[in-house]
């Protein structure tokens, strides 16, 4: 089956070329406008539970190709998280915290402050970042070759002031 709208890394196109008075930056809104556009037509399509999926397989899609053509090889998980919190807060992803580690099993507890999705946003009662939750797995399983599940346990819409993710290794 041939896919019109598969994802490569060069769809990112060209920004020097194709954007050379307002270059790569791009206010927070349009981003957002474009995002929750996004999940309220495939809520109101698919309902609530496919919405979910799809974003969490989109940022899990997004941490892989992210972790591939950004962050690349990473010698130990010290320079992986090194380079990935330097390179979030270069693209104005977030600042990325590790406050729990156990290599051997395989968890992780991970705060990202100023989030790209749902810092300043108003209280909702519900977790927000499916796509946050998807992104981290891919990035993880990206770096370690292992899937990972990952649950966001505090959110800024749950009022936290950081999104805080659970990710624990799936033992197949």
């Amino acid at each position: 089956m041939t896919r019109k709208y598969e994802f490569k890394w060069d769809l990112l196109g060209d920004v020097v070329e194709g954007r050379p008075n307002l270059g790569p930056m791009v206010h927070i809104e349009a981003y957002r406008l474009m995002q929750y556009c996004f999940r309220d037509i495939l809520e109101k399509n698919f309902g609530t539970k496919i919405a979910d999926q799809l974003f969490f397989e989109s940022g899990q899609l997004a941490g892989v190709e992210f972790y591939k053509n950004l962050i690349k090889e990473a010698s130990s998980f010290n320079d992986f998280i090194k380079t990935l919190q330097a390179t979030l807060v270069e693209k104005g992803i977030g600042i990325l915290r590790m406050e729990e580690v156990d290599l051997e099993k395989g968890k992780f507890v991970i705060s990202i402050f100023e989030d790209l999705d749902c810092s300043g946003l108003p209280e909702l009662d519900y977790e927000f970042c499916r796509y946050d939750e998807g992104f981290i797995a891919g990035l993880l399983e990206a770096f370690t070759g292992h899937r990972f599940n990952v649950k966001e346990i505090d959110c800024w819409c749950t009022g936290d002031r950081t999104c805080r993710f659970v990710a624990e290794i799936i033992n197949d």
